[in-house]
């Protein structure tokens, strides 16, 4: 079964990633556009890997090396979010290919770069490894939150710039404030047990219903979560329900001097009116960490680009050692199981 890796896993993770596929009696083409080291890519796994180089986020050049010599593969897997659509889709399970795509892998939670009706159509099966950087990301909250409420951004600047500037007022104590977890999945309730263990009182809000008790007391509504928080953070997928569910009635319901944390996807917030948002002291919030936005990639931009109380990272909050070798490692797994035709217990995404 032959597997194109779009995006291995980065560094000296790369090998375990290789084995574990190879361990599995796959044949690997290896994309190295954004291997670390090519040239030692190539000497050390020549023998047993194909190459290839380019672009996986250019949908043209994704679709030229699927349907290269009309042999095609049987899986392709991304770590990075690479966009599979309806053209992809097609060309990759052509009639004419020796080996018509058949599985999706992400090493990663998030789905929403494929289309999935499409894949449905196509016959192609979309895995994931949900949970798989829960606590990474949880982690990567803890700090943004951390960061804003004692106002380290700012007092960075300043002191770079040689001025000795402390805050115009004592900053308030985790014990002090009220953190609202939108989203009561694995990493929100991973965020929401380190805030607790911090002192910080915690509250959530889901769509979905409670099966009993739970760790975290919920609201009734989003709107009673965002009026009654000091600190929000989106732990949510990115599906048709959630795009644009920030927007500036939610922004505007929610407390002066608050905070918006956003680890999950981008598309959840509108950028627009949360730029408009931190343009204006007088609106809350008073500031925003934003990990993902709805333009990444070569195509990076946003409105909230030189915004005053901004905290902007390119996608980086799952990217633990830990995090990213476990996701790889379970996507081979899933993959090679899928094509082995063994699909109990392996997560499947649905349209």
């Amino acid at each position: 079964m032959r597997v194109l890796l779009l995006d291995a896993a980065p560094g000296e993770l790369l090998g375990g990633e290789l084995e574990r596929l190879l361990g599995h009696g796959l044949a690997v083409t290896l994309n190295l556009r954004r291997v670390t080291d090519p040239a030692d890519a190539r000497a050390v796994w020549g023998h047993r890997v194909a190459f290839t180089d380019f672009d996986a986020f250019d949908e043209e050049a994704l679709i030229a090396e699927t349907v290269r010599d009309g042999a095609g593969y049987h899986a392709v897997k991304s770590r990075g979010s690479v966009p599979m659509r309806a053209a992809f889709l097609a060309a990759a399970t052509g009639p004419a290919l020796a080996h018509r795509l058949r599985v999706i892998g992400r090493a990663g939670a998030g789905t929403d770069h494929v289309d999935l009706a499409a894949a449905a159509r196509h016959g192609v099966t979309v895995t994931h490894t949900p949970g798989s950087n829960a606590n990474a990301v949880a982690e990567f909250a803890l700090a943004q939150l951390l960061s804003l409420t004692r106002g380290l951004p700012a007092l960075n600047e300043a002191a770079h710039q040689g001025r000795w500037a402390p805050p115009a007022g004592p900053a308030a104590e985790l014990s002090e404030l009220t953190l609202g977890v939108v989203g009561l999945g694995r990493t929100g309730l991973a965020l929401a047990s380190r805030a607790r263990a911090l002192g910080m009182a915690v509250q959530g809000f889901s769509r979905r219903p409670a099966p009993g008790p739970g760790p975290v007391r919920r609201t009734g509504t989003l709107g009673e979560l965002l009026a009654s928080s000091d600190v929000v953070s989106l732990h949510l997928p990115l599906t048709a329900r959630t795009r644009g569910l920030i927007g500036r009635e939610e922004l505007a319901l929610m407390r002066p001097g608050s905070v918006l944390l956003n680890t999950s996807r981008g598309g959840i917030v509108d950028e627009r009116a949360l730029a408009d948002a931190l343009a204006d002291p007088a609106r809350p919030p008073a500031a925003a960490a934003v990990d993902t936005f709805a333009h990444e990639h070569a195509v990076f931009a946003s409105p909230l680009f030189g915004m005053p109380g901004a905290l902007l990272s390119p996608h980086v909050a799952g990217m633990t050692r830990g995090a990213m070798a476990g996701a790889a490692l379970h996507c081979a797994d899933h993959l090679a199981a899928l094509l082995a035709g063994r699909p109990d217990g392996i997560p499947v995404v649905r349209a």
